[in-house]
């Protein structure tokens, strides 16, 4: 079957095994593309100290977990022949040998780089167009601004998933960059709608989530921004005032002990991530096991008015799961009053709450409708080649 052409992803799968909600944010490119008619390949990059067994401790790279759980994802989405592995620069680990991928990406429109997870310049300097893809807007900005790291530099095209990014109620500096903003995709079809009735309502209401996170707090023009665990230490209260059960798939590190405590204590019941969401299917069965969301954002994308909205609530959306969702500015864009619901406050968390349990099929509809209507996969990823100039 003949296709429209190429495109790469370059992300990093294989270096965070067992993390089914960090899987999809791949996949929905990968597979999107794919519905659309092009060829695609991810490159990874894997180096011999990120390899762990299935129980987290130091693994030689053969044999590791990281490429049982890479290779087992690829394979199980039709996605052989369609990745390409290397480590130490270049040194072929799985899939498509070096010198081929280096093809492929020399053959493609453009190479997607999300948050410049690939660094293997001797591949990339092949690309005929490089586009950085931000999904962590306001930390790259703050810190290229600040001088300390310049994620950017060599990319052709900038793209956000921060809406508001430029605009002037948005604190994220542009770096004298053009960004396109764009909503992220999901593949409708992977995530079918299933239950969205009243029984659905006795569920409990759930997230995903990592209390800390890979970056620290950025200061920037006299103000500090913040990680989600500032945040949801505003919210913790909550089981307390809503009626109902809250469980989070929390990943929190045993020292955050005054935060397990503080959590444990207001009525949270804390599962873990590993257990419950180790892959992309698991992930899948525990998001439609959930009534809801309750997303708590990283202060970033709050105090900055970013217009985030988490990969992970438009897979709950499609899931027909309501998502009630910290205010990040979405509203400028999203209709945030059926199925997806934002608060502020503490108490206007509560009373989405107490909206979405009183009228659970109402918002449970409405949750599919707007990810059809708004985050479609064709929609959003034809959208986005269109704006950069290819043909979709």
């Amino acid at each position: 079957m003949s296709t429209k052409g190429r495109i790469v992803i370059a992300g990093s799968v294989a270096q965070r095994p067992g993390c089914g909600g960090h899987t999809w944010v791949f996949l929905q490119y990968l597979l999107g593309f794919k519905r659309l008619g092009w060829d695609v390949l991810l490159l990874d990059r894997l180096e011999p100290d990120m390899c762990v067994d299935a129980h987290g401790s130091p693994h030689a790279m053969t044999g590791s977990y990281n490429l049982d759980y890479f290779s087992n994802v690829m394979t199980r989405f039709g996605l052989d022949g369609a990745y390409s592995v290397t480590c130490n620069g270049g040194e072929h680990v799985l899939g498509l040998p070096y010198r081929e991928a280096a093809e492929f990406v020399a053959s493609a429109e453009l190479v997607l780089n999300v948050m410049g997870f690939f660094n293997g310049q001797e591949v990339l300097r092949r690309a005929r167009r490089r586009v950085f893809l931000d999904i962590d807007p306001g930390f790259g900005q703050m810190w290229r601004e600040t001088s300390l790291h310049d994620l950017f530099a060599g990319n052709d095209d900038f793209v956000t998933i921060g809406l508001n990014v430029g605009r002037a109620d948005c604190a994220i500096p542009t770096c004298g960059l053009r960004w396109i903003t764009t909503a992220q995709p999901v593949v409708l079809d992977a995530w079918p709608c299933t239950g969205a009735d009243a029984t659905g309502a006795a569920a409990p209401i759930t997230s995903v989530a990592t209390w800390r996170g890979p970056f620290g707090p950025v200061e920037y023009k006299g103000q500090v921004y913040g990680r989600r665990a500032h945040e949801f230490r505003r919210f913790a209260a909550l089981p307390q005032h809503a009626s109902g059960t809250f469980e989070l798939a929390l990943d929190i590190h045993p020292a955050d002990a005054k935060d397990l405590a503080l959590l444990r204590d207001n009525g949270w019941q804390l599962v873990e991530p590993t257990r419950v969401a180790a892959d992309p299917w698991s992930y899948q069965r525990y998001i439609r096991n959930s009534a809801a969301e309750l997303m708590i954002a990283k202060g970033m994308y709050v105090q900055t008015r970013s217009g985030w909205l988490s990969d992970r609530s438009l897979c709950y959306l499609a899931s027909g799961r309501p998502v009630i969702a910290q205010d990040t500015g979405i509203a400028n864009h999203i209709p945030v009053r059926k199925g997806l619901l934002t608060f502020r406050t503490f108490d206007e968390a509560v009373d989405a709450v107490r909206e979405v349990r009183g009228d659970y099929t109402r918002h449970a509809r409405a949750a599919r409708a707007l990810a059809e209507r708004f985050f479609d996969s064709d929609r959003i990823l034809g959208d986005l080649l269109s704006r950069l100039g290819v043909a979709a």
